[in-house]
């Protein structure tokens, strides 16, 4: 086996809410990054990736288990680890340069030294000729590579990348990606392993010789799978098409299961909490899916993968998708494929109306959170309530920003299901027009 540079054992991370309330970020993480290989991490937004991230790089402390680097307890930022961030993360007002030195200068190293080493690491990553450019005057892919490259300048043992592709265009991504897996294949730098966190499952395939996938609330390593193929690989042969397809069942699986998905094998949605996240998914896409479903007459059924690539959505937005239709009764996932059931087809063929009156009817069945908003309308004489009250129930286990997202969502799914509207000026929820209160 090979040897660990970083090693976590039940590490356990909360955040203080603005109310006071601790909120577990992540619970129980066992992980281990050896020497030799590539690790993706994929996992909804919010379930703690980057803040994992941030702890493997001593920027953030723990709460509970155990963190190791080369076997010492880790204790503040590691000198061996790097990091490359979504946002490119650039000072504007400094050349590529003079960015990418930053790393060495806060070591003290001379300027000599730092001059040599920054244009070493800008010709590795291809940007010779722009050492005196400033990042306005550079694309997105070429400002992503000055991360890559003041990241690279200190020879870092890991390298840790936070979505490092997804701010690019597919085919900026790609190109860069290629690059990253052509210095790795051909040692031509340091590094000796890398974590890339991801919401692209090709990419995640392509790149690892490890996929984990992250579940939420708190976050955890759920599911483990081993990519044994060799470098580059062909993102259309059937090798690979069958392991993009296991992680996609893996990525919708309940969240009672265990171990791989099987063939044929039904996974029905976990029942949800009262204060627990709702998928990201807008209407009018969802209908899309159901409708883009129901044309295939014989089986009502497609595989996720094929699905991304018709609708032309990221992983990051079909998977949220699939899940809200899962979740409401208008179709099923089965082994990483997306099945229309009797009602979704019902839904498809209803009139606007009858369609809005089915997806009410759903939403308070599947969702604690519409059907308690709903009752709590009900019960208050004026049939109206401001929305304070339930940003503060989910902000007992959410994040302020993703409580605010899920109350959206929400409020956005009652309102075409006209199970109550919502008055964006005043900030009230109320119940809908002809509709009397309880109390």
């Amino acid at each position: 086996m090979a040897l660990a540079i970083i090693e976590l054992k039940g590490v356990g991370k909360s955040f203080r809410s603005a109310d006071g309330s601790t909120r577990s970020v992540l619970d129980g993480v066992d992980f281990r990054l050896a020497e030799g290989e590539i690790v993706s991490l994929l996992g909804q937004s919010g379930s703690g990736k980057s803040t994992l991230l941030r702890i493997m790089a001593g920027l953030i402390g723990i709460d509970a288990g155990e963190v190791r680097y080369r076997d010492q307890p880790l204790h503040g930022p590691a000198r061996g680890v790097s990091m490359v961030f979504q946002s490119f993360a650039l000072f504007p007002w400094l050349t590529v340069q003079q960015n990418v030195e930053l790393g060495l200068e806060a070591r003290g190293v001379g300027a000599a030294e730092r001059a040599k080493r920054a244009e070493a690491a800008i010709n590795l990553i291809g940007l010779t000729g722009f050492e005196g450019a400033l990042p306005r005057e550079l694309s997105g892919g070429m400002r992503q590579r000055v991360g890559i490259a003041r990241a690279l300048v200190v020879e870092p043992e890991v390298l840790l990348m936070d979505e490092a592709f997804s701010a690019l265009d597919v085919l900026t991504g790609e190109r860069l990606r290629e690059d990253i897996l052509e210095l790795w294949t051909g040692k031509a730098m340091p590094t000796k392993a890398i974590l890339v966190v991801s919401h692209n499952i090709e990419e995640a395939v392509l790149m690892a010789d490890r996929v984990l996938i992250f579940a939420s609330d708190p976050g955890r390593v759920r599911f483990q799978l081993a990519v044994q193929l060799p470098r580059p690989r062909n993102p259309d042969s059937a090798e690979v098409r069958q392991l993009i397809d296991e992680v996609y069942a893996l990525m919708t699986a309940g969240s009672g299961h265990t171990g791989r998905s099987t063939e044929g094998e039904t996974q029905e949605p976990a029942p949800l909490q009262l204060a627990e996240r709702l998928p990201e998914a807008d209407i009018a896409r969802m209908e899309g899916l159901l409708e883009l479903l129901a044309g295939d007459i014989v089986l009502g059924r497609a595989d996720l993968p094929r699905l991304a690539e018709e609708t032309e959505l990221t992983d990051h937005e079909l998977l949220p998708l699939a899940q809200a239709l899962s979740m409401l009764g208008l179709a099923q996932l089965a082994a990483g494929d997306l099945h229309l059931t009797p009602l979704g087809r019902h839904y498809v063929d209803a009139s606007h109306t009858l369609r809005q009156e089915l997806f009410g009817q759903q939403l308070l069945a599947h969702v604690p959170l519409a059907a308690h908003i709903r009752h709590s309308l009900e019960q208050e004489a004026s049939g109206e309530l401001p929305e304070e009250p339930f940003l503060r129930l989910l902000s007992d286990t959410l994040s302020a920003a993703e409580a605010e997202r899920v109350l959206r969502t929400a409020i956005e799914w009652g309102r075409h299901g006209e199970v109550f509207e919502y008055n964006y000026t005043t900030g009230l929820i109320h119940l809908p027009e002809g509709v009397e209160p309880d109390a």
